[in-house]
This record gives C-alpha cells, structure tokens and sequence, in this order.
C-alpha cells in the first residue's frame, strides 16, 4: 500500500470511528427511530451526501455496531483458546478481554442493550447468535478446568452466566477517567472470577477417572469441615 493510500485509509477509520460515536450518542439521547442521517451528518460536520461515502443507511449503521459488540469480542475470544493455556489463564484472559471491550466503549454496549426491541429481525438473530457464541466458550474454559481438577465441581453454563454478567455490567458503573482506571478494574475482575472457581488447595488430580474425582471429593469434604469448623 502506497503512502496516499494509507493516508486515506487512516483517514477514513477516523471518520468512521466519530461517526460510530456519534450516531450512538444520538441514538440512546433521541432513540433510534428518532434520529435521521441528517442529524449525525450534522453531528459530524459534513453534508449527507457525504455521509453516504461511509453508510447508507441507519440500518446499515446500527448493524456494524450490533456487529462490533457481539462478534468483536468473539473474536478475540475464539483467537485466545485457540492459542491454548490452562483454564485460570484462559479465564482471566476472556475477563480481560470482555471487560477491557465494555470499559473503553460503554456506550455502544448500553445502546445495544436499549435499542433491542428496535432491531430487525435479522440483527436480532445475529444477536442472540454472538451472546450464545460467547457464553458457550466461557463454559468451555470453565468446563476443562473442572475437568482438569483446576476449579471446583459447578455447572459450567451457570458459571459462564455469572462471569459475562459480572463483565457486562461495566458498561453501566464504568466511568472512563474517572476515580477507577480501566486496567485496574479489568485486573481486579479477571481476579475475582479465578478465585470464585478454583479450587482452594490448588491440587489438581494425577489421573483421570473414577479414583481421581473420589480424590478430588474428599478434598471438597476436608475443605468443607475445614470451613464449618471455624
């Protein structure tokens, strides 16, 4: 690529990137439907027929966003349990990621959140399609390390709900310069999901099968009278 090309293709990321974030200003101030491509080309200083040059339409516009939130983070996701690493890394991995993802760029999430029962059919399926895309690899980091003996016995699905919850939910407290900074959060949450799993001796069985859970059962029950006796 030449250095005109690039140039414009720095420039256009940076236009689009302002007009994603103004058109999502405008949508969770005005709604959706209460918003036309006149007021975002307004919001960004160019004419409409400009604005064409980047989208054609608001739909065409809130399907990249809808895109960007769930398949963005899916992405990277898949990208990371492909790379292997035992479940603690992994776990923390998908934390840092999500939560990274929702603290740099509440808004768009929280926008995606009010604007559900706005979207099209097809958005909705797509939706629907990354949210269970993403819990599924949670409960599978989640499920090889109660396999592997790294976390306790729980169930992997209930597990994965109350880690993308605690994840999601920094889009609605998260304040970008404010009191807290973003890696600060993204550590102390990435830790708190680890410590709620594994298990508190940190032993991991030799083997697989029947004796080796028996071993790992009554490390639950010592563990347990261990706790109930203080």
């Amino acid at each position: 690529m030449s250095g005109p090309e690039r140039k414009a293709t720095a420039r256009r990321e940076l236009v689009e990137n302002e007009l994603y974030e103004h058109a999502t200003r405008l949508f969770a101030e005005r709604g959706f439907a209460g918003t036309s491509l006149q007021d975002i080309a307004d919001a960004l200083g160019i004419t409409r027929p400009a604005l064409y040059y980047y989208v054609k339409s608001k739909d065409e516009l809130l399907a990249t966003l809808v895109t960007e939130v769930t398949h963005g983070p899916l992405d990277e996701l898949n990208a990371l349990v492909a790379g292997g690493g035992d479940a603690e890394a992994l776990l923390r991995g998908i934390v840092e990621v999500i939560v990274g993802r929702r603290a740099t760029q509440p808004e768009r999430f929280r926008l995606l959140i009010r604007s559900e029962a706005e979207l099209p059919a097809e958005l909705t399926a797509a939706y629907d399609e990354g949210r269970r895309a993403v819990l599924k690899v949670i409960a599978g980091v989640v499920e090889d390390g109660v396999r592997s003996g790294r976390f306790r016995p729980v169930d992997a699905r209930v597990a994965a709900l109350g880690v993308l919850g605690m994840c999601n939910w920094v889009a609605w407290w998260f304040h970008p310069g404010g009191r807290d900074s973003a890696e600060g959060v993204t550590a102390q949450l990435a830790d708190m999901a680890v410590g709620a799993l594994v298990r508190p001796d940190h032993q991991v069985p030799e083997a697989e099968g029947p004796a080796a859970a028996l071993k790992l059962l009554r490390q639950d029950l010592d563990h347990l009278e261990r706790v109930l006796d203080l």
